[in-house]
């Protein structure tokens, strides 16, 4: 009898986890700090559902399977595709939250530290997004908003 991983061009216990098939790897930290996983990317709806149809296709007649454990496989997929989408929209408004707090600091005396650990001094001019990070303009300088360790208003000219 072919396994039903056969069918749909999946080989079993390979070292690899089959195209569609959630990983259980914890997510990583990202130099900024940030979390990333693989959960999203590996995530295949079509691809679970041909593991579902060739689990059904090539099941034994004498055993079927149980019904309630394909509900649960479903209950599980439709859960972890809620989860992408509300770590989606969290990622967003978080990003969304940075830049309001960006367009705030317009105007006023910050100091941040640089990559190589050096503090810098200097007034906030502009606020810019790209690649999911929210930066601050400092004259020519892009700063991250997590670099940032003071925030003051400017000192009046005389």
């Amino acid at each position: 009898m072919t396994s039903p991983l056969a069918a749909v061009g999946a080989t079993p216990f390979a070292g690899t986890p089959a195209t569609g098939v959630v990983s259980s790897t914890p997510p990583t930290a990202g130099t900024d700090g940030s979390t990333t996983s693989s959960m999203s990317a590996s995530l295949d709806p079509q691809a679970f559902l041909q593991l579902l149809v060739a689990q059904l296709k090539y099941q034994d007649p004498s055993s079927p399977v149980d019904t309630s454990t394909f509900m649960q496989q479903t209950a599980t997929l439709s859960q972890v595709q809620t989860m992408n989408t509300m770590s989606d929209s969290l990622t967003s408004l978080i990003q969304m939250s940075q830049m309001q707090a960006g367009t705030e600091m317009i105007g006023k005396s910050i100091t941040y530290t640089d990559s190589a650990g050096t503090a810098h001094t200097g007034v906030v001019s502009g606020v810019s997004t790209g690649a999911g990070k929210v930066t601050v303009q400092v004259g020519n300088v892009p700063v991250a908003i997590g670099s940032i360790t003071t925030i003051t208003n400017p000192t009046p000219a005389a």
